[in-house]
């Protein structure tokens, strides 16, 4: 299956950009940037009634299957609160749709003039979010720091593939096809002549680039992590190297500038993450972490590690919220000072990844948990020590990091959700965890522990089976889905709801309510008689225990 992104939510998300970036006219000298927090987003042409406008249909159908309505988070920034902005004569690099914000390039005494603009409700972290660059010797010690990189020769990469049962995964054939995964990282330097990853773009499955940092389509000349971490999931050179989810197609978006340490990459993720939603990716790969940066006053501590403070994180776990699978290193500090994970491998809806060697033991290098808060932190791990990659050069090499545990991770969540489509990204995360060989007792080192397709599948069977195996599910299935010509909805409930009294709404994707009842959950199934006057499109129904929420997708 080949994927095809929506060539108007490019033109909107990318065009839109450079067309900004150049239309803020000429920048002064003595500029920084700043992300400018607006108040609302009163009077846009937006509609969450409409959302194909700014949105895929990829994207909204990734919504629909797990029942997450587009709310105004999702709408663009008002365009008229942008042309404000770029009347003072700063420069708009992008805007923000779930941060409400715009990113801009201003000389002190432009940012005082937006700061008095009726829209603007502020400046993220109060500051600038890049200073004074690194030195030469700091450059290179952050950039071993960060990414992890060790490199040696060494042999195949069948070990790390057997590890996750990754090996007998694609003998069921699943490989990742259909799915769209986003790569957010420093750069994929000559990706686009490796051997190893030749296949993707022979077969186009390479759908879309963008430099973040540089604000350009090309991200084929910058830094050589994402190749590397690219080829851990993705290559296809038998013999050598085959990536777990070799068979998927991939957004290749760069959101890291490895010459400095700043909270301007902070605000690039959350830009390229926004970007990634739009085009309907399902799951993101990004091994990176941040808790050190340039202006030490910028420095997160651990108490900071709790899920809910700084900028990656939250923009992680919105991404989370509109039904992609995230999947973030751990980080490499684990023979450090610091020690623990960095952000966003924080964020409490994904999956941040420790690292092991072959035998299994615990990497050296890998960061600890638990987040600041208690939370079980890494969730998994996967081989970071000797993983097996293809460098910028084609060579078949290993190398040290949670960087290279990580996509191991990412690309097993591909081809199992492939496997399992019914699954939200939520209970993907939770199959993953519990598939684990330490759920039981999870620790600091290891989280949940290695977790195999395998078990995650047999989890997968036995917690959120469908109702085609005529096996009761534990969660509750609606049918006929789609409703077709149907004007009754059936409910199986599932061993969480049976016997309990629930109350139900159907809604559609723009939060109109169609339908509430109260009922009791009986051993079989209940009908729902549906409206006459419900048009077709794509609806949510929610059931309220009030122990929890369950929201299945319903289309008409």
């Amino acid at each position: 299956m080949q994927i095809v992104v929506n060539q108007k939510v490019k033109w909107f998300f990318v065009a839109v950009f450079t067309f900004l970036f150049m239309w803020g006219g000429r920048v002064q000298s003595q500029t920084a940037k700043y992300l400018v927090l607006l108040k609302d987003k009163t009077g846009t042409p937006f509609t969450t009634d409409n959302p194909t406008v700014y949105l895929s249909q990829r994207s909204v159908d990734r919504r629909m299957r797990q029942g997450i309505v587009v709310t105004s988070r999702d709408l663009p920034v008002n365009p008229s609160y942008v042309s404000q902005i770029c009347q003072t004569g700063a420069k708009v690099w992008y805007t923000s749709r779930w941060l409400n914000a715009v990113l801009v390039e201003a000389t002190t005494a432009q940012l005082t003039v937006i700061r008095a603009l009726p829209s603007v409700k502020g400046i993220e972290f109060n500051r600038a979010l890049r200073t004074a660059r690194l030195s030469a010797e700091k450059q290179t010690n952050a950039t071993q720091q960060k990414f992890g990189m060790d490199a040696f020769n060494y042999g195949a990469s069948l070990g790390q593939i057997q590890m996750l049962g990754a090996d007998a995964m694609h003998n069921q054939g699943y490989n990742g096809k259909g799915m769209l995964v986003a790569i957010l990282d420093a750069g994929f330097l000559n990706s686009n002549t490796n051997p190893a990853l030749s296949t993707l773009f022979t077969e186009k499955r390479v759908v879309t680039t963008y430099d973040f940092v540089k604000n350009e389509a090309s991200v084929y000349e910058d830094h050589s992590h994402g190749n590397n971490v690219f080829s851990i999931m993705a290559s296809f050179r038998e013999g050598s190297l085959i990536g777990p989810a070799y068979g998927a197609s991939y957004a290749l978006l760069r959101t890291e500038d490895d010459n400095s340490e700043s909270r301007l990459e902070e605000a690039n993720w959350l830009i390229a993450a926004e970007y990634a939603d739009s085009l309907g990716v399902d799951v993101i790969n990004t091994s990176l972490g941040y808790n050190q940066f340039d202006n030490e006053a910028d420095d997160y501590t651990y108490a900071d590690m709790n899920g809910k403070t700084t900028l990656i994180t939250r923009a992680a776990d919105w991404a989370a919220a509109v039904g992609m699978v995230v999947v973030a290193s751990a980080g490499n500090e684990g023979s450090s000072a610091w020690k623990y994970i960095s952000a966003p491998a924080d964020a409490d809806s994904i999956l941040a990844v420790g690292a092991v060697g072959s035998t299994k033991a615990l990497a050296s290098f890998s960061s600890l948990g638990p987040s600041a808060d208690g939370r079980v932190k890494p969730d998994v791990c996967a081989q970071g020590a000797l993983t097996v990659y293809s460098n910028q050069a084609g060579t078949i090499t290993p190398g040290n990091g949670t960087s290279y545990s990580a996509p191991l991770i990412a690309g097993l969540v591909t081809a199992f959700w492939q496997s399992q489509p019914q699954l939200t990204a939520m209970q993907v995360i939770d199959c993953i965890r519990r598939a684990g060989d330490r759920f039981s007792s999870p620790t600091p080192q290891f989280g949940y522990g290695i977790p195999t397709f395998a078990a995650a599948t047999e989890i997968a069977r036995a917690k959120y089976l469908p109702m085609s195996t005529g096996v009761k599910p534990t969660e509750a299935i609606v049918f006929p889905n789609p409703l077709g010509n149907a004007t009754a909805l059936q409910i199986q409930w599932g061993l969480e709801f049976t016997g309990k009294k629930v109350e139900v709404a159907l809604t559609d994707v723009a939060g109109r309510v169609w339908l509430q009842q109260s009922m009791v959950a009986n051993e079989t199934s209940s009908k729902l008689v549906l409206p006459m006057a419900m048009p077709q499109g794509g609806y949510f129904l929610k059931v309220n225990d009030n122990e929890r929420v369950r929201v299945l997708k319903v289309i008409k």
